[in-house]
């Protein structure tokens, strides 16, 4: 499995603040999804990392996909097509941000 999926990087439940620390620069929101929400073929002009905190997410970043529980952070390098998708049996909830990639992330 590539750097971009790092499993279980964050105890549960998931601390928004620890996660927020963790990124310095970066934006910061919370995505509540419905169960079967698919988000496709998405790319960006910076960084992006995903962090699951509740739920099931199947991520796919650059053709490479891996299942997501809560704790599994994603790093999502600038340009790269990436895809997530939550669990049709439930919703997910999940912390993202958009920044430059430096320090131990990069």
């Amino acid at each position: 499995m590539s750097g971009a999926f790092r499993k279980a990087a964050y105890a549960t439940p998931v601390s928004r603040t620890a996660v927020a620390a963790d990124f310095p620069g970066f934006s910061f929101g919370v995505f509540r999804d419905p169960p079967g929400q698919v988000w496709a073929d998405f790319t960006h002009d910076t960084d992006e990392f995903v962090v699951v905190a509740e739920g099931a997410v199947q991520i796919e970043v650059a053709g490479e996909m891996a299942d997501c529980g809560a704790g599994d952070l994603v790093l999502i390098p600038a340009q790269t097509s990436h895809t997530l998708r939550t669990s049709p049996d439930a919703g997910s909830v999940w912390y993202y941000g958009y920044g430059h990639f430096g320090g131990h992330h990069g």
